[in-house]
């Protein structure tokens, strides 16, 4: 099986770190694990009314997979990314088997590309258009089909949504079609306020991510995990990795304090330095607000 390696157990998850150049004016990004937001095959936007809302604990957003398009990442992001020493792995997600195969043909082979993430973790999948991945066997058929379009020694990561029930079943199925390791923990089916669908995450789906990634370390040890949910203090890093995550994803804290990737990974590591830029930010043209 493909080797999973980090060079932290503290990892950004995809979305909240942006396209990485709205982290750089907090941290150095040489050497930092960062997942890239989901690519579509095109450009995608979220339509109107409003993405995010507050919620006890945590944060209601829509799971439209807002993003620029695999072109312009790997024109734009991708290079910067690796110019700045980012290890970078990036997320797809599709609406079709047939999407996510040439999404894993074209970013496979990219310079720079340290491993793929398939985004199965979406809440809402058909709400949004996308490829409905909560049975295992659809999961590991997404696998499948990125794993044939990839490099043999590229990791590829399975994200799985934080479902007690389901999540054994799902992360066997993933494991048996060829997928290196899984993250557990995405954001749990919610609504916006005036019933969008959505997803909530933050600290408020933490103890269900941490069951979770129990269950499933329990059930296949011989399986990588990277817990994902809610983790916002270095406690919380320690408690997925006693529960047998070998890393973390952060995410919604990221908005809350940039800086937070510093205390998260001291945490797990006392004797970790920290990370600090030393340039200034340069804004990018097309940068989002």
């Amino acid at each position: 099986m493909t080797a999973l390696r980090l060079p932290s157990p503290v990892v950004v998850a995809a979305g909240c770190g942006g396209s990485g150049r709205e982290l750089a004016p907090y941290l150095d990004l040489d050497g930092l694990p960062l997942v890239s937001r989901s690519l579509t095959l095109d450009a995608r936007g979220d339509g109107p009314g409003p993405r995010l809302e507050e919620a006890p604990s945590g944060l209601v957003h829509l799971a439209g997979a807002r993003n620029r398009g695999v072109a312009a990442f790997l024109a734009d992001d991708l290079p910067w990314l690796v110019r700045a020493g980012a290890w970078v792995h990036v997320s797809l997600v599709g609406a079709t088997l047939g999407e996510y195969a040439e999404l894993a043909r074209r970013v496979g082979r990219a310079p720079g590309v340290r491993g793929v993430e398939v985004n199965l973790a979406v809440p809402d999948p058909r709400g949004s258009g996308l490829f409905d991945a909560r049975e295992p066997f659809h999961a590991a058929s997404v696998v499948s089909a990125v794993r044939r379009e990839v490099p043999r020694d590229l990791p590829v990561l399975a994200k799985l949504r934080p479902d007690v029930s389901r999540v054994v079943e799902s992360a066997r199925a993933v494991a048996d079609a060829g997928a290196t390791g899984v993250v557990v923990g995405g954001p749990v089916p919610a609504a916006l306020a005036d019933g969008t669908p959505a997803g909530l995450c933050g600290p408020a789906v933490r103890p269900v991510a941490l069951r979770c990634v129990h269950e499933v370390c329990r059930a296949l040890p011989d399986v990588p995990v990277v817990g994902s949910g809610g983790i916002a203090e270095p406690a919380d890093v320690r408690a997925f990795r006693a529960a047998g995550a070998v890393a973390v994803q952060v995410g919604t804290a990221l908005l809350h304090d940039p800086t937070v990737l510093d205390r998260l990974g001291r945490g797990a590591d006392p004797q970790r330095p920290v990370r600090r830029p030393d340039h200034p930010h340069t804004p990018h043209p097309q940068e989002e607000p």
